[in-house]
């Protein structure tokens, strides 16, 4: 995104300046996390790549960087053809539309608890979209695996939304979540319709079970062998915590997946989303620009450095 001062429907606006957008629902996932639904008060929609952010300002609070877990979206696979596969998100009419920007946000500080608390009608300031997104163009007719921990599926479920409405663009396609508890699982709903789904294969794990609970235990990396894909063709994106994303890349790798089929999304503290800053430096990477999404090839040295 330029820096520069850009005129439009809100008339000039800086890269720096927010615009302003209403909240038009408001769903607790977890204990902790919320999704939020937002619409611009005046002027286009915010229209954002899969795996991109947004900065997003609680008014006399501060503000954050947010990954986008849906809404109006651009550069996915096009074949030119019908949408197939059937419904999206495989959730109910109202739960999941794409109609809107959406951040899943978990309130772990005083910024991020102000927008948790944000009801329908409030209005928070947003800039962006900024950064790489999932090369979901280059994967066009490989086998896909999708890996999430915890909020990490909040970037990955516009992946897959964009897969299952262009279906017959991609082979087989597998997702995998993990999270910490049965009470921690995000998108319950959207990702039972998911597992519904002949023409996907969706794993779920939790690393500790409670009673009652009858999926998986473990890590989400336990649930690569269970993966049908051909790994000489097929492309992974993953999200989540650091070490997770390493060990599960290095396992996709191991068994003949391409490091530079294998793309990863860098959490660091964005704060300004242009590059400015340095704040979100990694190596000679500066991860509001240069990601957050990268390739493993250009990752897996950064990545053994303790502490980089």
């Amino acid at each position: 995104m330029s820096t520069e001062t850009r005129t439009g429907a809100d008339g000039a606006v800086g890269a720096m300046t927010p615009r302003p957008f209403r909240v038009t629902s408001h769903r607790q996932e977890t204990r902790d996390t919320w999704t939020l639904e937002l619409e611009p008060v005046r002027g286009a929609p915010l229209v954002a790549r899969p795996g991109q952010f947004t900065m997003v300002y609680a008014f006399g609070v501060g503000e954050v960087p947010l990954s986008v877990s849906g809404g109006p979206v651009s550069g996915g696979p096009v074949s030119g053809g019908p949408v197939s596969g059937g419904p999206v998100s495989g959730g109910p009419v109202g739960e999941g539309g794409d109609g809107q920007l959406m951040h899943t946000v978990r309130a772990v500080g005083a910024v991020t608890e102000a927008i948790c608390a944000a009801r329908p009608g409030d209005v928070l300031g947003v800039r962006g979209p900024f950064g790489q997104g999932w090369p979901l163009r280059a994967a066009a007719g490989s086998d896909v695996v999708v890996v999430a921990g915890g909020l990490g599926l909040a970037p990955l479920r516009p992946v897959v939304r964009q897969i299952l409405r262009r279906r017959a663009d991609f082979g087989a396609v597998a997702v995998l979540a993990g999270s910490r508890t049965p009470d921690d699982i995000l998108f319950r709903r959207e990702l039972a319709g998911w597992q519904d789904r002949a023409d996907l294969q969706t794993l779920v794990s939790v690393d500790g079970g409670q009673p009652g609970w009858r999926g998986r235990v473990g890590v989400v990396t336990a649930l690569l062998p269970e993966v049908h894909v051909d790994p000489a063709r097929a492309v992974a994106f993953i999200c989540g915590p650091e070490v997770m994303m390493r060990l599960t890349a290095r396992a996709l790798v191991d068994v003949g997946v391409p490091a530079d089929h294998v793309h990863l999304s860098m959490e660091r503290n964005m704060h300004c989303g242009l590059g400015h800053c340095g704040r979100c430096q990694l190596g000679p990477l500066i991860l509001c620009q240069d990601g957050p999404v990268r390739g493993y090839d250009r990752l897996a040295p950064l990545m053994a450095v303790r502490e980089l």
